[in-house]
């Protein structure tokens, strides 16, 4: 069902130059994905590590009283360090991120090979994205291209919105939800005069991390919130799961691709079909992944066995381009028809 395209991986960090000397390309990844005057855009998401002194752990930090990047560095014995992932650490109790991501934008006319911008296209800005923007979703309403993103900080995860016409200047909108929220994507259009969205909470007390929509009139101000699916016991989406791209309209209803992780962390890629006037009604689901990590780049990397999607490009001839992270390092690229992946799916009970 899934064709790889035979030039992945498409960027390695080694493809790119860091911003700065004092860092390095940890990891290119995770596209957000987009047709921009004729041609295929994406917007990588690239984690730029601090290079550190013997014997420490480094943090890069965006200061945004000064636009400034200070490099904070912690010896790896001092008692007080606890390290269990290599993306972040604890200093006495208070996080830090091991690496600073930024988007930049790369186009193409054919989708396999690619131009991309040297230096970032949209870096950090302002307390909330201290630790840095990742994971980025494009969506086209009315004209103008929305992207909206994972900003993190120590006031905590959310998701922010900015436009733009150009891929080079970005007006920022603000926060659409409040920590902890990501894997938000907003549909291409509005549904029964309002704009639609899914979004992922974070959850504490009770559940697992489940995918949810809501709706908005002015795509700041977010409520009607309805629960779409959440992980199921004993299968290979049992531990999270997560919106993809925005949405695509097909006759049937909307389809939307979905990423899950299992207990071993390996995440694979799923899909739903939706009501067109209700998009949080499942009329069907994926019983088996369509997508698993399989290829070297998807299997070894700085996350093993993960493939994690978050940018699509509709052809227009019944076939999707899916724009993908590869092992949470390396970016990829595959074609799926839609009609496939409407055969692959199970009617929901």
């Amino acid at each position: 069902m899934i064709n790889r395209f035979s030039e992945n991986p498409l960027f390695r960090p080694s493809d790119l130059r860091p911003s700065r000397p004092d860092v390095e390309i940890l990891c290119a990844f995770n596209p957000a994905a987009t047709l921009f005057q004729g041609r295929r855009l994406l917007m990588l998401r690239v984690a730029e590590r601090a290079i550190a002194d013997p014997g420490c752990v480094a943090a890069p930090i965006y200061q945004p009283e000064t636009g400034d990047v200070v490099i904070r560095q912690f010896r790896l014995d001092d008692p007080d360090l606890e390290m269990k992932d290599p993306r972040f650490f604890k200093h006495r109790g208070i996080i830090y991120l091991t690496s600073l991501s930024h988007f930049r934008v790369a186009t193409s006319e054919d989708g396999e090979h690619f131009n991309i911008d040297p230096q970032p296209t949209m870096f950090p800005e302002g307390p909330y994205e201290a630790f840095g923007i990742e994971d980025a979703r494009i969506t086209r309403l009315d004209g103008t291209y929305y992207v909206n993103y994972t900003a993190a900080s120590e006031r905590g995860v959310v998701t922010a919105l900015a436009q733009t016409d150009d891929f080079r200047t970005f007006r920022r909108c603000g926060i659409l939800f409040g920590p902890d929220n990501k894997d938000v994507a907003i549909f291409p259009e509005k549904i029964s005069g309002r704009y639609q969205a899914f979004h992922r909470p974070a959850v504490i007390h009770a559940g697992l991390p489940s995918i949810w929509t809501a709706s908005s009139e002015n795509l700041l101000d977010w409520g009607r919130h309805e629960f779409v699916i959440g992980p199921r016991a004993e299968s290979w989406d049992c531990e999270r799961v997560g919106a993809g791209a925005p949405p695509v309209k097909t006759p049937q209803g909307w389809l939307a691709l979905y990423h899950a992780a299992d207990h071993r962390t390996r995440y694979c890629l799923g899909a739903l079909l939706l009501d067109l006037e209700r998009p949080w009604k499942v009329l069907a689901r994926s019983r088996e992944p369509f997508f698993v990590p399989e290829a070297p780049y998807e299997r070894k990397g700085f996350m093993p066995d993960v493939v994690f999607h978050n940018g699509t490009v509709d052809l227009g001839n019944g076939e999707l381009e899916l724009y993908y992270g590869g092992a949470d390092l390396v970016t990829c690229g595959a074609r799926v028809r839609i009609a496939d992946l409407l055969g692959h799916l199970e009617e929901s009970e």
